[in-house]
C-alpha cells in the first residue's frame, strides 16, 4: 500500500520556502514535528537496539587496551612512556576519526557513516592480532582509532535525531549503557580469555564488528532529519510514516497536533559555524566538558589495571579482576543516569558527576600508595561511577545544542575534544609516573574533574524536554 502525508502535513505544504540548495525548508520543518511528537514505540526500541550493539562492539574494541597492557608491558618490556604513547595513538586515531566522520555523516548521511566505522573497527582489529611488536602494534591501534572515534558520535547523532524531545536524555542514556555494558564485557572476557588463549584472542573477538556492518542496512533507516534537510523528502517522509504505523490506532488518533517552526535560511554550514549563530558558548562549553570527562574518565578505565600490576604489584589476573569491577559500578551509573538525565536535568547531574569523582580522586592523592590495592580499586570504582554520568551524558548533551545542518559536525568536534584528553592524558600520566609519583596522577584526575565541574556550571545549557529545533534556535 502506498504512503499517504498525513492531512496536516498536507496543509503545510502550501507554505513553501526553499533555500539557496532547492530544499523546501518548511516541508523539512514538518518532518522534524512528526518526529517529534511521536511516543517512544517498538520502532524506537528496535533502532535502539541496533545502535546499542555497535556501541558495545565499540567499547570492546576501545577498552581491550586496557587488559592487554599488563601482559604487553612484560612481554615486549615496555616503559610507562612507551604506554602513554601506546593507549594516546589509539586516541588520537578517534580525534581524527570523530572529525572525519562527523562531517562524512553530514555529507553522506548518518548509517552509511556508521557502517564505514564498524568495518575499520573490525578490519584492524583482526589486524592487531597478528602484531608482531611494539611499532606495529602502535600503526595499527591509530588506524583502528579513526574507526572507533567515528562511531560513537555519529551513532548517537543518529539517535538523537530519531527520538521525542520528552524521553530524548534516557533513550541516549540507555544508548550510552551499551557502551558502559561493552567495557564490563571486555573486562569479563578478558579474565577468560586473556590467560588462557593468549592476549591475541582479545582481537580475534574485536572482528565481530563486521556482521553487524552487514546486516546494517538491512536493520536501520537513514535519518528522516538528514534525509529531509538533504533535499530526499520523500524518502523521509515513507520512513516516519513507518514509524507511525508501529503505533496502535488509539496511540495515533491521540498524537499531538504538529506544532512547525520553520527555520530561517542558512548558509551551507562548514565547521567555522560552531562559533557562528550564538554557538560559540555552547561549543566551548562541551568541548572543556568533553576534555575533562576524558582525562579523568578514560584515565580511570585504561590505566588503573596497568597501575594495579605496576604499583601494587598485583598478579595480572588480580589486576584484570579488580578492573573488572570497576566497570561493574560504571555500568551501575548508567541505571543511574537513566534516572536522573530527564529528572533532575543535564547540568545537575554533570555537576554531580564531576563532583562525585573529584572527591574520591582527591582523597587518594593524600593517601596514595599507603593504601592496599583493594581500597584503592574501592575509591577508583566511585570515582568510575560518578564520571560515567560525564561519558555517558556527553552524548545526550552534544547533539542536541546544534541544528540539524551541524548536529554531526558537532558532536564529532566535541567527541574529538573527548580524544585530546585521551591522548594528552596517557602521555602526562606516564610522564608523572616515571617524574614524580602516583600521588600526582590522582591529583591529575581529580584537578582535572574540579575543573570540569566549573565549566557546566557557567557555561552548561539545560536541555531537558526541549524538541531539538526549540534548543538549536
Amino acid at each position: 500500500m502506498e504512503n499517504t502525508i498525513p492531512a496536516e502535513m498536507a496543509e503545510g505544504l502550501a507554505a513553501t520556502d526553499s533555500d539557496s540548495a532547492g530544499i523546501d525548508r518548511r516541508e523539512a520543518a514538518l518532518v522534524s514535528a512528526r518526529l517529534e511528537r511521536l511516543p517512544f514505540s517498538k520502532w524506537h526500541a528496535k533502532a535502539l537496539a541496533v545502535v546499542a550493539t555497535g556501541h558495545v562492539f565499540d567499547a570492546f574494541d576501545a577498552i581491550t587496551i586496557a587488559f592487554v597492557l599488563p601482559v604487553l608491558v612484560v612481554q615486549w618490556h615496555m616503559t610507562p612512556g612507551e604506554v602513554g604513547l601506546l593507549i594516546s595513538a589509539g586516541y588520537f586515531g578517534q580525534l581524527i576519526g570523530a572529525l572525519m566522520m562527523g562531517a562524512a555523516a553530514e555529507r553522506y548521511g548518518r548509517i552509511p557513516t556508521f557502517r564505514a566505522a564498524l568495518v575499520i573497527i573490525a578490519v584492524f582489529s583482526l589486524g592487531s592480532a597478528f602484531a608482531w611488536g611494539f611499532t606495529i602494534f602502535l600503526i595499527l591501534r591509530f588506524i583502528q582509532g579513526i574507526g572507533l572515534g567515528g562511531e560513537v558520535p555519529v551513532a548517537a547523532t543518529y539517535l538523537n535525531e530519531l527520538s521525542p524531545a520528552k524521553n530524548r536524555g534516557r533513550i541516549i542514556f540507555t544508548l550510552q549503557s551499551g557502551f558502559s555494558f561493552g567495557v564490563l564485557l571486555t573486562s569479563i572476557i578478558a579474565v577468560w580469555v586473556i590467560p588462557a588463549f593468549g592476549w591475541q584472542s582479545m582481537f580475534f573477538i574485536g572482528a565481530l564488528p563486521i556482521v553487524l556492518a552487514a546486516l546494517l542496512p538491512r536493520l536501520a533507516p537513514e535519518s528522516p532529519r538528514w534525509l529531509a534537510t538533504n533535499g530526499q523528502l520523500r524518502k523521509a517522509q515513507e520512513i516516519v510514516t513507518g514509524m507511525e504505523s508501529h503505533l496502535s490506532s488509539q496511540a495515533r488518533a491521540a498524537l499531538p497536533p504538529l506544532n512547525v517552526a520553520t527555520p530561517p535560511l542558512r548558509k551551507r554550514p562548514s565547521f567555522k559555524h560552531l562559533f557562528t549563530d550564538g554557538l560559540a558558548p555552547r561549543t566551548i562549553g562541551v568541548w572543556i566538558l568533553a576534555f575533562c570527562t576524558s582525562v579523568t574518565g578514560y584515565g580511570l578505565i585504561v590505566w588503573m589495571p596497568t597501575l594495579y600490576r605496576t604499583e601494587y604489584h598485583m598478579p595480572v589476573d588480580v589486576a584484570l579482576r579488580y578492573g573488572m569491577f570497576s566497570n561493574i559500578a560504571g555500568l551501575a551509573a548508567m541505571v543511574a543516569g537513566i534516572l536522573l538525565i530527564d529528572y533532575i536535568g543535564r547540568r545537575m547531574t554533570f555537576m554531580l558527576g564531576f563532583l562525585g569523582s573529584a572527591l574520591p580522586m582527591l582523597y587518594l592523592t593524600y593517601a596514595g600508595t599507603s593504601l592496599p590495592a583493594f581500597e584503592v580499586m574501592i575509591y577508583a570504582s566511585i570515582g568510575l561511577f560518578f564520571i560515567t554520568f560525564l561519558l555517558a551524558g556527553l552524548y545526550v548533551y552534544a547533539p542536541e545544542i546544534y541544528p540539524t545542518r551541524i548536529r554531526a559536525t558537532g558532536a564529532g568536534a566535541a567527541s574529538a575534544s573527548l580524544r585530546v584528553g585521551s591522548i594528552i592524558g596517557p602521555v602526562v600520566v606516564g610522564a608523572l609516573l616515571t617524574n614524580v609519583s602516583i600521588n600526582s596522577v590522582f591529583l591529575l584526575f581529580g584537578g582535572t574533574a574540579v575543573v570540569g565541574l566549573l565549566a557546566v556550571a557557567v557555561l552548561g545549557l539545560e536541555t531537558k524536554g526541549k524538541a531539538l529545533d526549540e534548543i538549536a534556535s
